[in-house]
This record gives structure tokens, C-alpha cells and sequence, in this order.
């Protein structure tokens, strides 16, 4: 339930500090007083779009806090599911809307997105406003009014689930069928350029080391000159002469001695250098065959990298492993394709159970709600008027495969759809009957009605009351209205109004019973209040404290 409301500087609230209690609560006040002001307020904290122009003039944002009990698992599971603190269902919502648009949203003092607020907000209250009545021509609400009097909640979750699973297995159906499509219709070009990138036996680092083999096989016989050259040198006779002149001289002057050791360890490397480069020598052959076996083979491997537009042996090998893994895959694609067509079969044979299901308690259920419903506007002076509830096959969907049509005659004869025949007033007392029902059946914390009562008056306005009343005893039920019949019922009145000052506030406040006398006998004779007025007033009230017991 609402427990209270705090309002800054929004719209002409400059400040607001309310208090409910529990049941039927009745808001009056002449019109332009701004209760639909009160309305935008809590739709703010209900998740609507924030908007600049909804901040008191010369201030620099609007407050808006509201404190409810609940006692919904549901919510419990989206405050917690956003880090908020739950505190056993006592929930402060405060919504701060700046001067640039913007918005700020708590649950219990913790941050949350704006969207959390929507989520939660059908969990907290169901504003029904004078336009809303337009949702009776609406297909999807007559059949969320059958299913919630039918107890198809868990059904619905059910349906809506494996629905979604359909449409996610039908997209991923479709997307693998055009890849396979694509890989298919390339398949023979692929398989040639794999087969001939796997044929060419490519090795990392192999284009290095062919182009230093051509460089030194074009180069051979230069090479082999230059090596016969130093082995018949002679430099190894100039070294042996020149050791043996050092260590004569070493002999004379002994500071030699260490050169000569340095000399003799230069001289081993050197004929160490000298013996390599004569096993080169003895080793190097001319082989023109090579050279062109090598020439061929970098053709080969130049060829292909410009084929494929590529820089590196290396390219060559990652184009030739991604054509493989192509190719391997469009195999496990076939398996996949496979096992997605055995999970969609299974998934759509679910959902026809599941529809199924839903509607044989549609069929069960609709013909009870009919009586219910019809026997309800009776009281509301109908007398003779039916109400049908046809179901229709429809196409699959989240809630199952069924159609409803709102049928309605107030002659009882030859009902028809309820949105092309009925008046502004009997739309208004539908839409009381099916709100009752749902209330009762969905167990809404919180009714807020804004002239629900339009376009009714008399006697059939004291009965829309006690419907309200009625619905008052066991939840929170909010009523706004300009009719004194309705006006009366209930046991809490608060009267919105409008004062000039400086700047035109709106304010709200509870009623004692001498002023709530005195606002009845308002609505019963204008702005001159006279006796016969309050006379009537106090017997309204008298007459409605004595219906509440």
C-alpha cells in the first residue's frame, strides 16, 4: 500500500507531505485544483519519461518520495536483483528530476536505473486513468483480464519463455542456413585454393632460407675461386716463418714472450679459420640443377603470396589453415543445423502444449467471467444488459495461440464487440467490473481510480461507489472524483486545491467530518453551498458510515 507522499517543487506543488491510511480513499476538488498534478507525480516515481518543464518555477529541481509496503516476491526480486536494500518490504522511491531533463532514481536511498522504477511499478499501484477506459478495445488487455482470472500466471510465463526460445532457435536456424548457404555456393573454389595451398608443403621461415641457398648457388663458382685463392695463399707458411721470428726475437728480449703467446693463440684460430674454409672449398660443388630446383621452388612461393595478397610464407600457411577450418566447418555446421532443427521441433511441439493448456482454461474460465461480469452490471443498472467473452484461434505467440473478443449488448440482444457499441458510460462501469476482478484475482496492492465514475450520475454513481467501497475493504483503493454519491463512500476524504499568492500552488489535505460535509455539499450545489446541500451531505455520509459498519 501507499503510505505516504513528499513532493518538492513540482509542477504547482511547491511542497507536499501526505499521509494514507488503508482501504477506500477519497480525492476531491474543483477542477484545475490539480489532481491530475498528484496523477503526474506518482506516474514520475512510476517510471515516466522526466521532463524539465514538470520543475516548480525558479527552482532547480523536483522531489518527488513515496513510501509503500509491500509484500510481493516479485518485487523483492527486482530490488534486490538491483543491489537495493528490500527491509522487508517497506520501500522509499524518491525520483529528482534536474533543470536539463535528467533524472535520479532511489530505492531506499540506493541508486537505481529508471527502468527498475517501471519494472516495479505494477507490483506497487495501477493508476487507471479516464483514458485508459480506451484499453477495453484493446485485444491484449481483454485476454491478460481472462488469463488473470483464470490463474494463468505460471502458464503465461511458461508460454512467453518458450516462445522467446522459438524465436531464438528460428534467428539461429536462419543464420546458420546463410552461412551454409554462402559456404556451400563457395565450397568447389575453396576446396582448389586449399588443395593447392596444402599441396605446396609450406613451412614457416622456408622463402629465408631458399633465398640464401639461390643467393650462394648463383654465386658458387665466384665463391669457390675465392676460397681456392686463400688456400693457395701461402699464409700458412707466412705464419709458422713469422712465429719462428717472434720467438727468436723473445729469446733477445724477454717482454717478447708475451707476444709471442698472443701470436701463437691468433695463429690457431687462424688455421682453425683456414681448415673450415678448405672443407668449404672440398665441399662446394656447381649444381646448376639445384639452383633451378631452388629458382623454381621461391617462383613457386612468390607466386602464391601475390595470389592471395600476401607478404610471408607465414600468411600463406594462416590462409591455408582458414580454408581448412572453412572447409571443416561447414560439416560441423551440417551437425549443428541438425541439432537446431531437433531443438526448435521440440520447442514449438512445447508451445503447442503449452497454448494448448492455456486454452482449455480460457474455455473453462470465459464463460464464468461472463456471468461474473454481466452480473455485476446488473447491479450498476444495466438491467438487461450481456456480456460474452469469445475466444478465436490465433497465430502462436507469448501468450499462446488464442484470440479474445469483449462482446456487449445493454439490450441483451445480439451482443457485439464491446469498443463499437457501448457509451461512454457503460464503458466506464466494464472497465469497474474488470478492474474488481483483476484487483481481486492479481492481488494489486494499490487502485488508483481517476473518474472511473465519468459519464455515469444518480443512482448508478452510488452503486459504482460501492463497488469502489467494496473493493476498498480488502486493498488500497484511491478514488478521484467530481461525484458526491462516490464522494461519500469510504472512511478517509482529502480535498485537493488551489490558492493565489504570490504564485498559484496546488495542495492536498484530509478532510475532518465537518469539512468533508461541507465539500460534499459542494458537489452537490456549487459554489453556494446551501442548507438543503449539507443536509443531503450529512445524509450521504450518515448513509455510508452505516453501509461500512
Amino acid at each position: 500500500m501507499l503510505k505516504s507522499l513528499h513532493v518538492r517543487n513540482y509542477v504547482l506543488m511547491d511542497s507536499l507531505d501526505v499521509t494514507f491510511p488503508e482501504g477506500l480513499i477519497i480525492i476531491t476538488g474543483q477542477t484545475g485544483a490539480g489532481k491530475s498534478i498528484l496523477l503526474g507525480a506518482l506516474s514520475l516515481l512510476m517510471g515516466a519519461k522526466a521532463d524539465a518543464a514538470s520543475i516548480s518555477e525558479g527552482a532547480d529541481n523536483c522531489v518527488v518520495e513515496a513510501e509503500f509496503d509491500v509484500c510481493s516476491e516479485e518485487a523483492r526480486q527486482i530490488v534486490e536483483d538491483n543491489e537495493a536494500e528490500w527491509d522487508s518490504g517497506h520501500l522509499i522511491i524518491r525520483r529528482v528530476v534536474n533543470v536539463s531533463g535528467r533524472s535520479r532514481s532511489f530505492i531506499n536511498d540506493s541508486p537505481v536505473p529508471v527502468g527498475v522504477l517501471a519494472s516495479l511499478s505494477s507490483y506497487l499501484i495501477d493508476i487507471h486513468s479516464q483514458h485508459q477506459s480506451l484499453n477495453l478495445a484493446d485485444k491484449r488487455f481483454q485476454l491478460s483480464v481472462l488469463d488473470h482470472y483464470a490463474g494463468n500466471g505460471d502458464a503465461l510465463e511458461e508460454c512467453s519463455a518458450t516462445w522467446r526460445k522459438v524465436l531464438s532457435l528460428r534467428h539461429e536456424l536462419t543464420e546458420l542456413n546463410g552461412k551454409l548457404s554462402r559456404i556451400l555456393s563457395e565450397k568447389d573454389y575453396n576446396e582448389a585454393q586449399y588443395s593447392q595451398l596444402d599441396s605446396a608443403g609450406l613451412k614457416e621461415g622456408e622463402l629465408d632460407d631458399l633465398e640464401a641457398e639461390q643467393k650462394q648457388l648463383a654465386n658458387s663458382e665466384e665463391i669457390k675461386s675465392c676460397l681456392f685463392q686463400l688456400e693457395e695463399s701461402g699464409i700458412r707458411t707466412d705464419l709458422k716463418d713469422a712465429s719462428r721470428l717472434i720467438d727468436k726475437l723473445s729469446r733477445y728480449i724477454p717482454s717478447y714472450s708475451s707476444l709471442y703467446e698472443r701470436f701463437e693463440s691468433s695463429k690457431i684460430e687462424l688455421e682453425d679459420i683456414l681448415d673450415e674454409l678448405s672443407d668449404a672449398n672440398g665441399k662446394m660443388e656447381l649444381s646448376p640443377e639445384r639452383l633451378l630446383a631452388v629458382e623454381d621452388r621461391m617462383s613457386l612461393l612468390y607466386g602464391l603470396m601475390k595470389k592471395h595478397s600476401c607478404n610471408s610464407v607465414e600468411e600463406l600457411i594462416e590462409i591455408r589453415d582458414n580454408l581448412s577450418d572453412l572447409l571443416f566447418d561447414s560439416s560441423g555446421l551440417e551437425m549443428r543445423k541438425d541439432a537446431l532443427e531437433s531443438d526448435l521441433s521440440e520447442a514449438e511441439h512445447h508451445l503447442t502444449e503449452v497454448s494448448a493448456r492455456l486454452h482449455s482454461t480460457r474455455v473453462a474460465a470465459a464463460p464464468q467471467l461472463s456471468e461474473l461480469i454481466e452480473k455485476n452490471l446488473h447491479f450498476l443498472e444495466l438491467d438487461n444488459a450481456a456480456f460474452e467473452i469469445d475466444l478465436e484461434t490465433a497465430d502462436a505467440g507469448p501468450s499462446g495461440a488464442d484470440a479474445v473478443a469483449f462482446k456487449f449488448s445493454a439490450s441483451g440482444k445480439n451482443p457485439v464487440d464491446v469498443s463499437k457499441c457501448a457509451s461512454g458510460g457503460e464503458i466506464s462501469r466494464i472497465m469497474l467490473c474488470l478492474k474488481k476482478v483483476m484487483a481481486h484475482y492479481t492481488n494489486m496492492p494499490t487502485m488508483f481510480f481517476d473518474e472511473i465514475d465519468t459519464g455515469v450520475s444518480g443512482s448508478v454513481a452510488d452503486k459504482m461507489g460501492s463497488v469502489i467501497c467494496e473493493m476498498g475493504r480488502d486493498m488500497q483503493v484511491f478514488a478521484i472524483t467530481h461525484l458526491p454519491q462516490v464522494a461519500a463512500k469510504g472512511r478517509a476524504h482529502y480535498l485537493v486545491s488551489k490558492t493565489d499568492g504570490e504564485r498559484v500552488c496546488s495542495s492536498i489535505e484530509k478532510l475532518d467530518d465537518e469539512h468533508r460535509i461541507l465539500e460534499l455539499a459542494r458537489m452537490l450545489s456549487g459554489s453556494s453551498i446551501t442548507d438543503a446541500a449539507v443536509a443531503n451531505a450529512k445524509s450521504l455520509l450518515s448513509e455510508s458510515v452505516n453501509n461500512l459498519g
